[in-house]
């Protein structure tokens, strides 16, 4: 495995992850806790949640606090970011990450399809976003990182709901960094190419879909959760103090 950077102004930072339990937030969680921050984070995979926050703990991270919490119900999540702050302390850093690629023909998306879809892959983002805001201005500044997705840059269909909504998250993310910047809250978008998670793997990446990766990314590798853990760990950081408003795509040059 490769090392990685260090970054002491991560240490004992209160960071909240969403869809923590498995995939992209599963490896953002592990790292954040590994630099020494005080990490919560929510899902709906409680067994998952569970054994990593106890992992983690076992490993000598300082210890993980894990939340049940369906971001699609926004009053409910409220409630869970400010039990989870309780625990952690004011959060400073916020990864908006839960969301759900699941593909759908375009016949079949219906009113309740498409609300669920942007509630699931935009909504809480804000909303999250505007609740940890006060906790970052009275902390003197914050970093807010919102995942968009490589889909709304490319040639994939059945996935109209949500290429839509992650566009909007780029756009989100410039409104956010405007409203913001006067208290030093950064905002930005980690766009992902294709990574090999195991839910990616286990139902999306056969052999035609490894062509596709051959033909269409410049670099010969296969974007894996810590290429993009880097970055959005970079983006928390003060490194990246003058960073905000910016999209930062992590595809292994998809042309």
């Amino acid at each position: 495995m490769s090392a990685f950077a260090s970054y002491p102004s991560l240490a004992g930072r209160a960071v909240l992850v969403s869809g923590g339990a498995s995939g992209l937030g599963a490896e953002f969680v592990t790292r954040f806790a590994r630099q020494g921050a005080r990490v919560g984070f929510v899902d709906v995979q409680d067994e998952a949640g569970r054994a990593l926050a106890e992992q983690l703990a076992a490993d000598g991270c300082p210890p993980p606090v894990y939340r049940h919490a369906d971001v699609r119900d926004l009053a409910a999540y409220a409630a869970v970011l400010e039990e989870v702050a309780a625990l952690t302390g004011p959060v400073t850093v916020l990864v908006n990450n839960a969301a759900d690629d699941t593909r759908r023909p375009l016949a079949a998306v219906d009113e309740d399809s498409w609300d669920a879809g942007f509630r699931v892959n935009l909504d809480h983002q804000f909303f999250a976003t505007r609740a940890v805001a006060p906790m970052m201005r009275a902390a003197g500044g914050g970093s807010v990182v919102n995942l968009g997705s490589i889909s709304t840059h490319v040639k994939l269909t059945d996935l109209v709901v949500y290429r839509t909504a992650k566009a909007a998250v780029e756009g989100l993310t410039r409104a956010l960094a405007l409203e913001l910047g006067g208290d030093r809250i950064r905002v930005n978008c980690v766009i992902p190419g294709w990574v090999m998670t195991a839910r990616q793997l286990e139902q999306w990446v056969d052999a035609e879909a490894e062509a596709v990766l051959d033909r269409e990314q410049v670099l010969p590798l296969r974007v894996l959760p810590e290429d993009v853990a880097s970055l959005v760990l970079w983006l928390a950081a003060e490194d990246s103090r003058a960073c905000t408003g910016q999209n930062w795509i992590v595809d292994a040059g998809w042309m």
